[in-house]
């Protein structure tokens, strides 16, 4: 199996070197890891005590930041290198100031593996929810170096669980992990179900970051001027199904106002939106302070306001529902908001148990969006009741972050 998965993984090498002559995001994935050796050579301080955190893209990064800050915090005498596998992380957080050495994750190869952390040396390492790299993790376990999964969920689709040589051969990474932090109690079950004694439920470190957004958030005048006395819908991280939805309801409401907060912020993307909704619109880029209170729909043509836009909504339409999967619902959550979202949503926890609470609210389809938008904007009780809802779910989450770092660094209050 070893040796199969040598195979697989350069042929991935290859396939992204073909892909990077066309595709720009393929591209950053190979130009980032070239001279990797060198350039993380120049950054480690060989006599610092060094934390690994590996994230696989921006989300698993929102879930790690709450732990790299709470260890720099608490434990300042360690730095921290946070690794990226995907050029949407690494490409956004690469100046990330509470990391003192930001690199692309090399490859997993026998050769890259032992070369990484043996420039790094980590004293413990932390990988966020989903990655599971066999050449890192052995490495880490011969040289006895504790390895921490943070956020971790599982599933029973999942080859850890299958029955299949593949899926032993899966299944003794998790043996080789220090312990294991997930989010739910399934999670913990389907664990124990395979023999893995060795973690702990302690809930997605995400709650506590959006609630440290929340507490942190800044007045945005411009916004407030645009809302004024109307109730507002924030549609965060949109793909071009969920906007010819909302702009279909968009163009026949009245008395509302929208901000759409587009997931790809490129001037054709921003155009196309813009010439398909008939009420007023503008650019957030292009207007100002005092003009664009005249307007009913405001596109955010940059990227880095969303999760501050929340705390000024009604109603949040979360994005991505129509594609691979919804975004991320708890930044609006927290402020309490309903969310509303597409269909592909049942992969991610907080979305399931936010809807069954009737925090949240999926739609499928046009007539679907126009009901649940209508009901949420003419029932006042109900607006409420939901909004109560979101801030709630938040609240009771809270402290996963701190519970990790009891278990990990040994705190006696554990």
């Amino acid at each position: 199996m070893n040796f199969l998965y040598s195979i697989a993984i350069n042929f991935y090498a290859l396939a992204t070197r073909v892909a990077a002559l066309f595709n720009e995001k393929a591209k950053l994935f190979v130009a980032g890891r070239k001279n990797w050796k060198s350039n993380l050579k120049s950054k480690i301080d060989p006599a610092a005590k060094y934390i690994w955190v590996h994230c696989a893209s921006l989300g698993e990064f929102e879930q790690g930041r709450p732990l790299i800050e709470a260890i720099k915090e608490q434990f300042p005498a360690y730095k921290i290198v946070l690794t990226f596998f995907s050029p949407s992380g690494y490409e956004i957080r690469k100046n990330y100031a509470l990391a003192d050495v930001i690199s692309y994750l090399p490859l997993d190869t026998k050769q890259n593996a032992c070369a990484f952390i043996n420039l790094v040396n980590p004293e413990k390492v932390f990988f966020v929810k989903y990655e599971y790299w066999n050449n890192y993790i052995s490495e880490l376990h011969t040289r006895k170096i504790p390895l921490y999964l943070v956020s971790a969920i599982f599933r029973n689709e999942q080859p850890f669980f299958s029955k299949t040589p593949w899926g032993k051969w899966f299944l003794k990474m998790l043996f080789k992990v220090e312990h294991l932090f997930v989010q739910t109690k399934v999670s913990g079950e389907l664990l124990e179900s395979v023999g893995v004694k060795n973690y702990t439920v302690s809930g997605d470190t995400r709650f506590d970051r959006v609630a440290a957004i929340a507490a942190a958030a800044k007045d945005i005048p411009p916004i407030e001027n645009f809302k004024g006395d109307s109730l507002l819908v924030v549609a965060g991280s949109t793909w071009k199904p969920d906007e010819e939805l909302l702009i279909s309801f968009i163009n026949q409401s009245s008395g509302v106002k929208f901000i759409i907060a587009p997931h790809e912020v490129t001037a054709a993307n921003v155009s196309r939106i813009k010439q398909a909704i008939t009420r007023p619109v503008t650019e957030y880029s292009k207007v100002n302070a005092q003009e664009i209170a005249r307007f009913d729909v405001l596109i955010i043509d940059s990227i880095g306001l969303l999760s501050s836009l929340y705390r000024y909504g009604n109603i949040a339409y979360i994005g991505g529902g129509f594609g691979v999967g919804i975004h991320n619902i708890l930044e609006a959550a927290t402020f309490g908001l309903p969310v509303i979202f597409g269909p592909n949503y049942q992969k991610f926890r907080e979305a399931v148990e936010l809807a069954a609470k009737k925090g949240a609210f999926p739609v499928s389809k046009k007539n679907e969006l126009f009901t649940q938008m209508n009901n949420l904007l003419t029932d006042k009780t109900l607006l409420e009741k939901s909004a109560a809802i979101s801030s709630e779910f938040v609240a009771k989450n809270v402290g996963s972050t701190q519970l990790i770092i009891n278990k990990v660094f040994n705190n006696p209050a554990f």
